[in-house]
């Protein structure tokens, strides 16, 4: 039997060359590598060897998309930033009738992706969003959280992550797109805008992180989780960089407006990736190429408080590129189903399944003992 069409956008990049390195190791699935630097794609796929194709893409034209994805099952999304791309793509995987899946990390663009809702179940295409590190991860932790309790209250995501742990363009203006807004959390049951960097927490992760002061920043999980998963009062999502100097120069440079507009984040996000190598020597000691993800669960069970805590640390690109690797792989092999629609991870996966699949690819959950 022919093998399904498995087609990364973006499949050259940072994460998207993850994605394809877990999908061409699973022997299941044709895989597609689509990306605007097609002489990268071709070095990659040299590189694996097998039968990887290589497409030309350029994202900001639909029919380059169309041509890209035609003859696909699916496609994996990763061209960033999304906040930029992720509407357009997804719309033409829906015209294109083609299974969706990304690693989407804005809030705005993931209000926008779950607009799509009705079309896509009109064309009958299923659109799995936001299943990378965070969120996705991040996502199905505080689900299988939810699940241990009779009734959850409150959610608390936090990531960290590491100036030495990526080299991707998209990954810094998404960090400068997401602490440069009002941002929505779920307080008190209903969504509230917050300015991004407030709420400073104290959160501890596992070393070499140790306990970060982490704030407030625009991610996707605030916008989904309450809407699939009833009955909570608060969902918050924080994050923190290292080193921690970082954190002082983003605010210095908001500080000084050189980051209000889209022209100015993009010339510094340029720069910013020149310097990336000596950002992540910064103060006594050099970031460490890891990333983190932290969920809090508190609510009752028989009557009585409760909470649960999980974390995972490992490098950005196993973290962001393999769960969407296993998605593509479980949907090819109709081990899950997306169902017609836009989905958030805890909107149509199971945790344990999930974790299990992560568990064989060597990304390890750990529960934190109480504090």
């Amino acid at each position: 039997m022919d093998k399904k069409n498995i087609v990364v956008l973006g499949g050259a990049g940072d994460m998207g060359g993850r994605v394809v390195r877990e999908l061409h190791k699973s022997g299941q699935v044709q895989v597609t590598v689509a990306d605007f630097r097609v002489d990268r794609a071709q070095k990659l796929a040299q590189e694996l060897g097998g039968d990887i194709a290589v497409k030309f893409v350029d994202a900001n034209l639909r029919e380059s998309l169309l041509e890209a994805l035609a003859g696909a099952f699916a496609t994996v999304n990763c061209i960033g930033p999304f906040y930029k791309y992720a509407f357009s793509i997804a719309s033409t995987a829906i015209e294109a009738g083609v299974n969706y899946i990304d690693i989407c990390d804005d809030d705005d663009a993931t209000v926008a992706l779950l607009s799509l809702d009705g079309l896509a179940r009109r064309k009958n295409v299923g659109l799995l969003i936001g299943i990378g590190w965070t969120p996705g991860i991040s996502n199905l932790l505080a689900l299988h959280g939810v699940k241990q309790m009779d009734a959850a209250e409150d959610v608390e995501m936090t990531w960290v992550g590491s100036a030495s742990d990526s080299e991707g363009l998209a990954v810094i203006k998404h960090v400068f797109h997401a602490v440069t807004r009002n941002t929505p959390m779920f307080e008190n049951s209903r969504w509230v805008d917050v300015p991004a960097l407030s709420g400073v927490k104290a959160v501890r992760f596992p070393e070499p992180f140790g306990t970060v002061p982490a704030y407030y920043c625009g991610h996707p999980e605030p916008v989904t989780f309450p809407r699939f998963v009833d009955g909570l009062k608060n969902v918050a999502l924080r994050g923190y960089l290292v080193p921690k100097e970082l954190n002082q120069l983003t605010k210095s440079m908001i500080a000084m407006d050189m980051l209000n507009s889209q022209q100015k984040l993009d010339a510094l996000a340029d720069m910013m990736q020149t310097f990336l190598p000596a950002l992540s020597n910064l103060g006594d000691k050099a970031a460490p190429p890891l990333s983190g993800i932290r969920v809090d669960v508190s609510g009752k069970k028989d009557g009585k408080p409760v909470s649960k805590s999980y974390c995972a640390v490992d490098s950005m690109d196993r973290l962001t590129g393999i769960p969407p690797a296993v998605a593509a792989l479980l949907l090819a092999e109709g081990k899950i189903t997306v169902p017609p629609g836009v989905y958030a991870p805890e909107g149509c996966l199971e945790p344990e399944v999930f974790f299990a699949e992560l568990a064989k690819r060597n990304i390890e959950i750990e529960e934190l003992g109480a504090e």
